[in-house]
């Protein structure tokens, strides 16, 4: 496995992906930080925790990148073959980790990674 450096910004942007419930877009991370580092540095930041297996990424129905903290992957391997619910109204993203999709795909194809969201009314605006 590839050694990684921790910086201050690294640790930073983990912590506050793994503190929230949600999933977070990019401008909300940087919004979250409060200017502590620049856009450019987020998004690096993003693609090595992604790399890592520190996160990963759910897209909303509307196209936006969200990162939530991942709790049993590995550089090696993303285990994230769950639901992400995206709610309509409050533009949130929260991972169903209990919540496994089911489908049936012909011997032929070979899936690599999965990405379900749904998208609908959560029960804080419902």
């Amino acid at each position: 496995m590839k050694k990684t450096r921790n910086t201050v910004a690294k640790t930073k942007i983990l912590n506050t992906i793994s503190d929230s419930k949600i999933a977070l877009s990019h401008s909300e991370i940087h919004e979250l930080l409060d200017d502590f580092c620049d856009r450019v540095t987020i998004y690096r930041v993003l693609d090595r925790l992604v790399d890592e297996g520190l996160i990963h990424k759910a897209v909303t129905i509307e196209g936006v990148v969200k990162y939530a903290a991942c709790h049993t992957c590995s550089t090696d391997e993303h285990h994230h073959n769950h639901i992400h619910f995206s709610c309509e109204q409050c533009h949130t993203v929260i991972c169903m980790e209990n919540v496994e999709p089911v489908f049936n795909m012909p011997k032929q194809y070979k899936v690599h990674s999965v990405n379900f969201t749904l998208s609908g009314i959560c029960p804080q605006c419902s």
